[in-house]
């Protein structure tokens, strides 16, 4: 862990968290302090060089900002994957078209000439709730986070270090089958968590059930509908849009159950921007894994809002939509690249 009473007093580092439509860089302090946010958007069509272009001209503009106030420990940058690690290299990543082998730890290295560490965004979004979110008010040092967005991702922190696989594929949670009938998965299965549970799995769902691009007062918005929207129309007593949610409480039930008799962690953290729908879904997962994980029911808290001591907890990300990028701007302070593997300014 990083020990600040032997740093500078404004020591920071640096994190970047890429998405398919906005790329955001920060500057942190080792407590978690925010010192400043540069937002920008992802310039997917102009292509790969002009969003590391962007990408590094944001990190120099926090350097040179900074960087005379104290010393600079470090670059983390969260990306969707698929990503080979530790070398952060992309492969066909659905969410940046035109991306497929960009070494993207190489390029940020060779522009900003300092070491990067790079990480997929659901590891780092799992980390950061380990570090500042979750799994401190939780107290654990294990945690796994699924994250409910456009899909379904997962990040595994096992005694405080991220749990990457051999491949560095571990946390694929998304696309575990849970019905072998169910609608076809952009991975080649069916049934994945990810067709039930995520922002683009509530809507079809929303679609089938007949709810159609209206807002809760029954009024043609003339917009696509939305997660979002399908929430409000739960909250207002819709019942085809409860039923939605009472699908997604159950799918993510199944899928808990299965990681908790897997893995025996003491706490399972829900986040994402689907997961704002909590209150509609909850009810029905927290039954599901009662009745599904014989693991769960030997440990579960009396209470499941209140932190019992030895016990399963299950609980909403605390951090919302910057858990990745405050995750990929601690992972250079708490999980420094070893020396003999960085790579020569």
């Amino acid at each position: 862990m990083y020990d600040g009473a032997s740093a500078k007093m404004r020591a920071f580092s640096i994190g970047v968290d890429l998405g398919g439509t906005n790329l955001r860089i920060a500057a942190l302090t080792p407590a978690g302090e925010r010192l400043e946010t540069i937002a920008l958007p992802t310039r997917l069509k102009a292509g790969p060089q002009a969003v590391m272009d962007d990408m590094a001209g944001a990190c120099r503009q926090l350097i040179e900002k900074y960087g005379s106030q104290g010393e600079l420990l470090g670059v983390g940058v969260g990306s969707p994957g698929p990503l080979e690690l530790p070398l952060g290299v992309l492969h066909h990543p659905p969410n940046l078209p035109g991306f497929d082998g960009l070494n993207l730890r190489g390029e940020l290295e060779r522009r900003l000439r300092r070491p990067v560490q790079v990480d997929s965004d659901a590891n780092l979004a799992a980390y950061g709730e380990f570090l500042l979110g979750a799994g401190c008010t939780y107290a654990s040092r294990s945690l796994i986070m699924l994250t409910l967005g456009t899909g379904v991702g997962a990040g595994i922190i096992l005694d405080g270090a991220i749990w990457h696989g051999m491949q560095g594929a571990a946390g694929e949670s998304g696309h575990g089958p849970l019905d072998p009938a169910g609608p076809a998965c952009p991975c080649g299965a069916r049934g994945c968590l990810e067709m039930y549970a995520s922002a683009t799995a509530i809507v079809r769902r929303a679609h089938e059930l007949g709810i159609g691009e209206k807002d809760p007062a029954g009024n043609g918005t003339g917009a696509a509908l939305s997660a979002s929207a399908v929430a409000r129309l739960a909250e207002a007593g819709d019942t085809r849009a409860l039923q939605v949610f009472d699908e997604v409480g159950r799918a993510l039930g199944l899928s808990l159950a299965h990681l908790i008799n897997a893995l025996d962690l003491p706490l399972y953290v829900v986040g994402g921007g689907a997961a704002a729908a909590w209150p509609l879904f909850a009810p029905r997962m927290f039954a599901t894994v009662q009745e599904m994980s014989y693991v769960y029911r030997m440990s579960m808290p009396r209470d499941p809002g209140v932190f019992e001591a030895g016990k399963t907890h299950i609980a909403p990300a605390q951090l919302g939509s910057d858990a990745g990028l405050l995750g990929a701007a601690l992972l250079p302070i708490h999980a420094p690249v070893p020396a003999a593997t960085q790579r020569p300014g």
